[in-house]
């Protein structure tokens, strides 16, 4: 069999390039009609996601392992899934105040891929272990693969090539778990720590992963970098308290936090956030403990930056939540 051949025949049985039932007439119905049946398939979603919370949980602890020993997380993916990957890693710094570094999302075809498909960039596994070696990936970090068909060979590569080195790995698929288990996939199976697979079911439009696929991706990146992130104390009862005041709209909403949690004026926030530095943490401790800038950020040092236990003058190691 030719590979053409073997590439459309392997294709040809995957979840994700299957028609729909339920939408075979959609380009016979009208507007809401058409809407009104991707809505209904996008409510397949959520519940395809819950299904995996064991799984996304298992990679959650595997990242916050990471991120407290030195390391890094960085995605892997092609088109759709790159994208998600790209977007979930940039918006990790102005929400949680981390370093750029920490979260990256590799795409295949690089940085131009984001606004224009590069067709056949995701066609070698070499690529995507090259990219891999051009990070400098390593036993601290944690590599996530993309790919709603579980086949795109630039991210298996990638992927492969990060275990090799000694970094832990997750796969993020819309595909069924049984797949793992046919012989094209040994290989990737052998080189994955968890796997991750809500199963949405056929698009609307076959084929099109840009819909139920990348929706149920962004739900499940999202999962991972915001409870990696609250376990690491990002977050303050239900608010973000590290964010990086780089816009007028982040330096309100930094007042905005420091109100709702202290119930001080809008100008009393504003004197103290000068006072933190533009350190919304330390402003809070600060206020809510009654100290001053030096004590509070001794008291954040010792709570390995937990606000609650900073207030409390307690010492926190997240160790113990493992």
């Amino acid at each position: 069999m030719t590979e053409s051949k073997q590439l459309f025949e392997q294709l040809k049985s995957l979840t994700t390039e299957q028609r729909n039932p339920a939408s075979m007439n959609i380009d016979a119905r009208s507007t809401e009609e058409i809407l009104t049946i991707i809505n209904a398939e996008d409510q397949r979603i959520a519940s395809a996601v819950q299904s995996q919370i064991p799984h996304i949980t298992q990679a959650v602890e595997l990242v916050v392992h990471a991120f407290l020993a030195g390391g890094r997380l960085l995605y892997a993916g092609a088109g759709t899934s790159g994208r998600l990957g790209v977007l979930d890693a940039v918006e990790c710094p102005p929400t949680f105040g981390v370093d750029p570094e920490l979260v990256q999302g590799m795409i295949a075809g690089g940085e131009k891929a984001m606004f224009r498909a590069q067709e056949g960039a995701e066609d070698k596994e070499a690529f995507g272990a090259a990219d891999i070696d051009a990070r400098h990936v390593g036993p601290k970090d944690v590599v996530c693969g993309i790919a709603a068909s579980l086949r795109t060979p630039y991210v298996i590569g990638a992927v492969k090539r990060a275990k090799e080195l000694g970094a832990k790995t997750l796969y993020v698929t819309t595909n069924p778990r049984s797949r793992f288990d046919e012989e094209p996939y040994h290989a990737l199976r052998a080189a994955l720590d968890i796997a991750i697979c809500p199963e949405v079911g056929p698009e609307v439009i076959m084929g099109s992963t840009r819909m139920k696929s990348g929706t149920a991706q962004k739900l499940v990146l999202n999962m991972i970098t915001t409870a990696a992130m609250i376990r690491l104390g990002k977050v303050y009862e239900n608010m973000m308290i590290d964010l990086q005041m780089t816009n007028l709209k982040l330096r309100e909403r930094a007042k905005r936090v420091v109100m709702t949690i202290t119930g001080v004026s809008y100008e009393t926030a504003a004197a103290m956030l000068d006072q933190a530095g533009g350190h919304v943490k330390t402003a809070l401790v600060m206020i809510k403990a009654n100290v001053g800038r030096d004590e509070a950020a001794a008291r954040l040092r010792r709570a390995e930056g937990f606000v609650r236990a900073a207030i409390e003058g307690n010492e926190y190691h997240i160790a113990k939540e493992h």
